[in-house]
């Protein structure tokens, strides 16, 4: 990843989701934890790291898209270091919120798939 990759934070509920704009496939990809924090409603990165470990395993065994669907691309951390993070593009983004079913998870849903401002260039 150069360091003129294209980088988006936007925020749902105040919470972060960050995305990388990846040049050769033109498109997107979010962070996963970004993700599993906005549906959980959970600040612990540990929480929402442990968790995600056990929803990837989940969907190993069920086969699920979700996990066949990801990538690692380094982000910025709290640290102000960047890290490898599993990554999903919007089709894994959407897969992932349909596994937590609540009313939160139909916002976020509808807030990534419909809001103009959820991601530059997104559609």
């Amino acid at each position: 990843m150069s360091s003129d990759t294209k980088i988006s934070i936007r925020f749902f509920d105040d919470r972060e989701v960050r995305a990388v704009w990846d040049e050769k496939n033109a498109k997107w990809w979010f962070s996963a934890l970004d993700i599993v924090a906005v549906l959980r409603d959970q600040s612990d990165y540990t929480k929402n790291r442990n968790y995600w470990k056990y929803l990837k395993a989940k969907f190993k065994k069920e086969t699920n898209q979700v996990v066949s669907g990801t990538t690692q691309l380094k982000l910025m951390a709290a640290d102000g270091k960047k890290y490898k993070s599993d990554m999903l593009d919007c089709e894994g983004v959407i897969a992932l919120g349909k596994e937590f079913p609540s009313k939160k998870a139909n916002r976020f849903i509808e807030w990534f798939t419909y809001s103009p401002e959820s991601i530059d260039g997104k559609k």
